[in-house]
């Protein structure tokens, strides 16, 4: 009912509405079994999926995905960016995914741009931020990234 609820307020036919949600099922693999359950009988994982499935319901330009996997634990937040990668992969519209983890921005996007205070500083590979980074917030925020080492520094 979640997924539909908007598209038949704006008066899409129950076939409509019944074929674009087959596509999504395909596009993001989800079972369709799951769409019968209530969100507390979801896995935090399974929800991210469904909330994908909703965002793109009415077939967006561009998709807007705000820290998405932030609250999920190491192993399915994993997952999922494979799982993400290859759905945007096939949607091949704009995609804004923030994220403050360079890890996950380079696995998911095909390119990454680095913002302060609403001002992009920086756009271009993880390379290209890494290895010739524009601006000093730019290089703190690369040094922010990378793992301590047993004695708690960063390395370089």
């Amino acid at each position: 009912d979640n997924l539909e609820l908007v598209p038949r307020d704006l008066g899409w036919s129950r076939s409509r509405i019944a074929r674009r949600l087959e596509e999504l099922l395909e596009l993001t693999q989800i079972p369709a079994a799951l769409l019968a359950r209530y969100p507390v009988q979801l896995s935090g994982g399974q929800r991210q999926r469904v909330a994908l499935m909703r965002a793109l319901m009415l077939d967006p330009e561009v998709l807007l995905m705000d820290e998405p996997l932030a609250a999920l634990d190491p192993m399915i937040r994993s997952g999922l960016q494979r799982e993400l990668r290859q759905v945007f992969e096939r949607l091949r519209k704009t995609v804004v995914f923030v994220t403050h983890d360079m890890t996950e921005a380079a696995y998911v996007a095909g390119e990454i741009a680095l913002m302060r205070a609403g001002r992009i500083l920086q756009r271009g590979t993880l390379d290209d931020l890494m290895l010739r980074p524009a601006d000093p917030f730019v290089t703190e925020f690369i040094r922010a990234q990378r793992p301590l080492d047993a004695a708690g520094r960063r390395g370089d």
